[in-house]
């Protein structure tokens, strides 16, 4: 059942729909967050409405946070299922020019679904991954990585991994540089140190990138922020990708090449799991207290 939030109204699938001359619609100039739902609960809630009220502040965009947290728990206490993905957007409204509308004109839409979380298998044995034909961009180079709408060159290697029977497409550089993929960040585990490369221009700063580095500060494994190499990537004891929707998955291969299997990626796991439970059973009772 997909369920449709419009400006903190609950509407029918026919009702959710953009003008023609919406930004979002003319020039992809959206901003947006993927939530996870668990059991009612909005997972790390706060944390993405800090990331996502960052990047309004950055472009500029209308961002009424105590009006999106509210539209976001009300759409997750409709849920039905026991997993659910959320998709928030935010858009400056109808466009006329080049020249940006008044705050007054944004607007906000949510969408809920349920997600089906990886299986077994994927969990236990890890997944099959691919490069991307293309290249990971920036369009707005002078700021971080944003979760903006303008978001071809990973809808077209989510896509390309798709066709190749992959789950993920990873993105490098002219120079054999390994960023990330087109919908998770990118870790490796080499000699008992956790490895990702630094967040910023090229790198989103993702939600679960972030627990993972403090579950690791908890289980005492050092970590580091650096690039890797592709052969860094082939040589990693282990290796795993995480977002807000299936948290850790280890990479079981690279472009055919078989990756190596280790403990830290369970033990992340089963911490980055704990936290999510207890954070956002404070966020979301918190949220609600405030609404």
């Amino acid at each position: 059942m997909l369920i449709y939030n419009l400006n903190g109204r609950f509407v029918d699938a026919e009702q959710a729909a953009l003008s023609c001359n919406d930004s979002a619609v003319l020039f992809g100039d959206s901003l947006f967050e993927t939530l996870k739902t668990q059991e009612g609960h909005i997972q790390f809630l706060d944390q993405h409405l800090d990331r996502l009220e960052l990047a309004a502040r950055l472009l500029n965009f209308p961002c009424d946070r105590p009006a999106l947290r509210s539209a976001l728990l009300e759409t997750a206490q409709r849920l039905a299922t026991t997993v659910a993905r959320l998709r928030l957007t935010l858009s400056r409204g109808p466009m006329s020019s080049l020249a940006l509308p008044s705050p007054e004109s944004g607007h906000f839409f949510i969408s809920a679904a349920p997600y089906q979380e990886p299986d077994f298998a994927e969990r236990q044995q890890g997944v099959v991954c691919v490069f991307a034909p293309n290249q990971r961009v920036n369009p707005l180079s002078h700021l971080p990585q944003l979760k903006r709408g303008n978001y071809a060159d990973c809808l077209y290697a989510a896509d390309y991994a798709r066709r190749k029977g992959a789950k993920e497409a990873l993105f490098q550089t002219d120079d054999g540089q390994v960023l990330e993929g087109a919908t998770s960040n990118l870790f490796i585990v080499k000699d008992n140190i956790l490895l990702t490369p630094p967040a910023g221009e090229l790198v989103l700063a993702g939600i679960i990138r972030r627990q993972v580095l403090l579950a690791a500060q908890d289980l005492g494994l050092p970590t580091g922020e650096r690039s890797i190499s592709i052969a860094d990537l082939l040589a990693a004891d282990e290796s795993f990708l995480t977002n807000s929707l299936f948290g850790l998955l280890p990479m079981a291969q690279i472009e055919g090449r078989t990756l190596s299997h280790g403990p830290w990626t369970g033990r992340l796991a089963t911490t980055v799991d704990q936290a999510a439970v207890l954070v956002s059973e404070a966020e979301n009772h918190t949220s609600r207290k405030k609404t």
